[in-house]
């Protein structure tokens, strides 16, 4: 179809399938109104720029499906304005697109039977409930391409969302239209439209969705968690405390050389390494250098630890620090077949202490990490609720 516009002496040319009521000359925004002759001048809106908008014609492919801009209006309401798109199909398909800060919601006509200018608080479709957002009579700023209605008409806008679904009505008089709508995202929109020049973001969008689906969330981490609890069970069920070391053996015969223990196999889930030493130390010091090496990889991992014990009497007290008792652990010790390397040290000047006696248990595991990550997971639940209550309230104030 081509429109020639008399007032700026261009012609508009654009296929479509439908009755045109309206036509808006995307160059000068002069409006022609159908009569019995045809086209005819109507009035001539005030210049808008067009900027960072889609041009009247423009293709987009949704759902595999190509569509072409017929139609844009530019709308407000208390100050706040938001554009709309009518895009056509070849198949008399029409989908609409409604963009507001730079959030973006798609839209698809719907039959629905409830009528809603009593302004009920909610409204339900598909099982699914609506809040009501908003109602209001929005006013046209301006307008370009080929409409099957009159864009003049004034009708009153009702809006009910349930993020990021929404329920627009358009309401004129008893008749009243209803529309579905979508949050799509501004990648989307790039990929349907083949550009990557879009306004930018502000604030947050009528049915932009939180990043979480608190309730799904809460129930991917309950299921995690029961996953967590089983498979720590069904490693361990048969796993008991294992005894890998308990000797005594003095100092003297370690002065040049390490105690070697004999090899020793662990069997089961990773869990701590627990070592107790103990030297009968006093006023003095002894030390104890301990290496663990998996004899399969040859990785080595070294533990150190002091022995210190001391007491006195000073200004009419006595006092103590220190133990001749210490205990270690080397965590996370997997599964596999080890040696331990010793190397036993004390104060040269000490000739009362002569022997350091070692014990080392590789515990059942240790359920403190399970519950590490059933505290993480809480938090992080219950964190995500409240930014999302903080959200909502954002989304409503705004």
């Amino acid at each position: 179809m081509t429109v020639p516009c008399y007032n700026c002496n261009t012609s508009t040319t654009l296929e479509v399938h439908f009755e045109v009521s309206t036509f808006a000359c995307p160059n000068c925004t002069s409006v022609y109104r159908n009569t019995e002759v045809g086209l005819k001048f109507y009035k001539k809106r005030e210049a808008y720029s067009f900027d960072e908008k889609f041009e009247l014609g423009k293709t987009a492919t949704f759902d595999g499906k190509e569509y072409k801009v017929t139609g844009i209006l530019i709308k407000e309401n208390q100050g706040f304005e938001w554009t709309e798109y009518i895009l056509e199909a070849k198949q008399n398909d029409y989908i609409y697109l409604s963009e507001a800060a730079g959030h973006w919601i798609i839209l698809t006509e719907i039959p629905f039977d409830q009528k809603v200018g009593n302004h009920p608080l909610t409204v339900e479709y598909e099982e699914i409930i609506y809040d009501r957002f908003d109602y209001y009579y929005p006013s046209l700023v301006a307008a370009q391409g080929f409409f099957d209605f009159d864009v003049f008409d004034k009708f009153e806008l009702i809006e009910f969302i349930n993020p990021p679904l929404m329920l627009s009505f358009e309401k004129m008089g008893r008749q009243q239209t209803a529309f579905l709508g979508k949050h799509i995202s501004k990648s989307d929109i790039k990929k349907a439209f083949g550009t990557s020049n879009l306004p930018s973001k502000k604030g947050i969008g009528q049915v932009q969705p939180f990043i979480f689906n608190i309730r799904n969330l809460a129930i991917t981490f309950c299921v995690v968690a029961l996953l967590i609890l089983l498979t720590n069970w069904y490693l361990n069920k048969d796993r008991v405390e294992q005894n890998v070391l308990n000797t005594e053996f003095p100092f003297e015969q370690y002065t040049t050389k390490d105690y070697v223990t004999p090899s020793f196999e662990l069997k089961g889930s990773a869990a701590p390494l627990s070592i107790r030493v103990h030297s009968e130390v006093d006023n003095s010091w002894a030390n104890v250098q301990i290496a663990l090496i998996n004899e399969t990889t040859g990785e080595e991992i070294y533990a150190n630890k002091d022995i210190e014990y001391y007491h006195g009497y000073t200004d009419g007290e006595n006092w103590t620090e220190g133990n001749t008792t210490e205990e270690f652990n080397i965590c996370g010790v997997a599964a596999g077949k080890y040696h331990l390397t010793i190397t036993p040290m004390k104060a040269t000047e000490d000739f009362q202490n002569q022997k350091i006696q070692i014990q080392a248990n590789w515990s059942s595991p240790s359920s403190r990490n399970v519950w590490m990550v059933y505290i993480f997971m809480t938090v992080f639940v219950i964190g995500m609720y409240y930014l999302e209550k903080n959200f909502e309230q954002k989304r409503w104030n705004e």
